[in-house]
């Protein structure tokens, strides 16, 4: 007789079932895992902690009315069909010789603009910043540790906030970071093959670079970054060869090796400078940067040119990141690697001449200062220090360690997704925050004033170059401006004589009836605004507190 069933399951089967419940628990430690933010989304977000922590939030992006211009010039573009030869802005220079060099980029602007307004605007230029240092932390992860990668991020960052600004050159910023990817990418391919070969590996990163430079060179001038960096690339694989020839195998074929990578590098570099010339303006572009970078007015008058301020916020980055580069250039002329020396020299040096070029400076550095970093605690076990120094060396290389292992799961990013979404929609309330208000702040420009100035479409208005450029975008083109931020137009002897009237030089009143200067709009604090108020010529027709108006006598009357 057939035995019957027991109705209770056999230990096996509960074998099985536990398994399962271990690869349900397995499956939950994986979503989980997938929902948590990683060093990633820490890299994506920082910018935007920065931003609405420890800056102005949307207006720290709109602190440069030159964001104005850009977008009025934009639409001056998209509207006549065509790319400018002359002034549109101006009644001091009315016609004069002007080219919108960064013409796509104020294209692009003007169309963010018809599409959302400023917070548009805003909005992109956040994720541009965001999109960059990911992007750099990316590049440093290859060298480095995720924890090492995340600080110097982040140290870049801080150092690079001075110049965010929502203005084109923060395409120079995140194109400075692929290139920088692109090279390091040909180098590493480059250390892995035999030296005698008669092709270097990788060309198509090299091949990519000059049509970079095309799209680089319509939306902002600073497509010379992309040029040097390549040259320097050239420059430090002539030094290897010339100083130590290649260890890597024979001399005569590592010296052959060398000479061929350089060519490539220094054709690569040419290649860019030819195409730089593809653009509306052609060989005019590269003859306004020449000229524009030798101007000395520019590095008298114009802020930004002006060497860094260490009593700044952003001093104690900036002097971080100085620091290490100069211990990475000791290090790496030590292990014969002359590239990123070079590349620090180069741009340590351009940051402390002119405060903009400090973001190029911290994006470029990011790299070489966090492999350096990685090398030192990989060295420190050995090296003679205090036993304590190298048992925390340890136990952190421990950590990034286990760090590594965690980061390399996937992730979801829904934290990343979710803060630009929570940004957006107060970004858009009907009534924000102050930090989230994209506009330009009413404390620092004469938006009451506009009214007064509005009432009178024959004025012709003198104020200084920052609000000239607020001017553009408030009031143009019904009125146009005595000046405004593009110093590459008026040129170096236009802003002295703009000085001598701010700053009320003898021949101030004869430097205004020249220009047929029938109202003046000026900071309540201004010096000139103590000897118009004196004057009686002269009749204050609007006074707030932050901008005060004049017309004069007889056109007040």
């Amino acid at each position: 007789m057939e035995a019957q069933r027991s109705p209770f399951p056999r230990t096996n089967t509960g074998k099985n079932a536990c398994a399962t419940t271990n690869t349900g628990k397995n499956a939950c430690a994986t979503i989980i895992l997938k929902l948590l933010p990683s060093f990633t989304d820490f890299a994506f977000l920082m910018p935007m902690a920065l931003l609405f922590g420890r800056m102005n939030g949307a207006q720290a992006l709109l602190g440069d009315c030159d964001t104005g211009w850009h977008i009025r010039g934009g639409e001056w573009i998209v509207a006549n069909h065509q790319i400018p030869l002359h002034d549109v802005f101006s009644f001091s220079k009315p016609g004069g010789p002007w080219a919108a060099w960064s013409w796509l980029a104020d294209v692009g602007y003007a169309w963010l603009n018809a599409a959302g307004g400023l917070r548009a605007v805003v909005l992109f230029s956040i994720l541009l910043i965001s999109a960059i240092f990911t992007l750099l932390y990316h590049l440093v992860r290859g060298q480095s540790s995720p924890i090492v990668a995340i600080l110097v991020t982040v140290l870049a960052a801080g150092a690079s906030s001075i110049h965010w600004l929502a203005r084109p050159h923060l395409f120079t910023m995140l194109l400075a970071v692929l290139f920088y990817a692109a090279l390091e990418r040909f180098a590493e391919l480059n250390q892995r093959v035999n030296p005698g070969q008669t092709r270097p590996a990788g060309i198509r990163y090299l091949a990519v670079l000059p049509a970079g430079i095309v799209l680089w060179a319509n939306i902002h001038q600073g497509f010379f970054v992309g040029i040097l960096t390549i040259a320097v690339f050239g420059v430090g694989e002539i030094l290897q060869i010339v100083l130590l020839g290649d260890r890597n195998g024979s001399r005569a074929e590592g010296l052959r090796a060398g000479w061929l990578r350089a060519r490539w590098y220094f054709g690569a570099a040419a290649a860019g400078l030819a195409a730089s010339l593809i653009n509306p303006y052609t060989y005019r572009l590269l003859r306004h940067v020449t000229s524009y970078l030798g101007a000395q007015a520019n590095w008298q008058h114009v802020e930004e040119y002006l060497s860094p301020n260490f009593h700044g916020p952003t001093a104690v980055p900036l002097e971080a990141m100085l620091v290490l580069a100069a211990a990475t250039i000791y290090w790496n002329f030590s292990k014969g690697r002359f590239t990123e020396p070079l590349l620090l020299l180069l741009w340590g040096h351009a940051a402390l001449l002119a405060q903009r070029n400090i973001a190029i400076f911290a994006v470029i550095a990011a790299v070489p200062v966090g492999r350096s970093i990685q090398e030192w605690l990989d060295e420190l076990p050995r090296w003679k220090v205090a036993g304590w120094v190298r048992t925390a060396g340890e136990k952190f290389n421990r950590l990034a360690a286990s760090t590594g292992e965690t980061e390399a799961a996937g992730r979801w990013h829904l934290a990343s997704v979710f803060a630009v979404l929570l940004v957006a929609a107060v970004i858009w309330a009907p009534n924000p925050p102050k930090a989230f208000r994209a506009e330009f702040d009413p404390d620092r420009y004469p938006a009451g004033a506009l009214a007064t100035l509005r009432g009178d479409p024959s004025a012709r208005i003198f104020t200084g170059d920052e609000w000239g450029d607020y001017l553009i975008w408030s009031l143009y083109p019904s009125q146009k401006v005595f000046v405004d931020g593009r110093a590459d137009f008026y040129g170096g002897d236009f802003y002295q004589r703009l000085n001598d009237v701010l700053n009320v030089k003898y021949d101030w009143e004869q430097t205004l009836g020249g220009y047929g200067v029938n109202t003046i709009l000026l900071p309540v604090n201004a010096p000139l605004a103590g000897a118009l108020k004196e004057s009686t010529r002269w009749r204050v027709v609007f006074d707030d507190g932050v901008a005060v108006v004049f017309r004069s006598a007889g056109k007040a009357a």
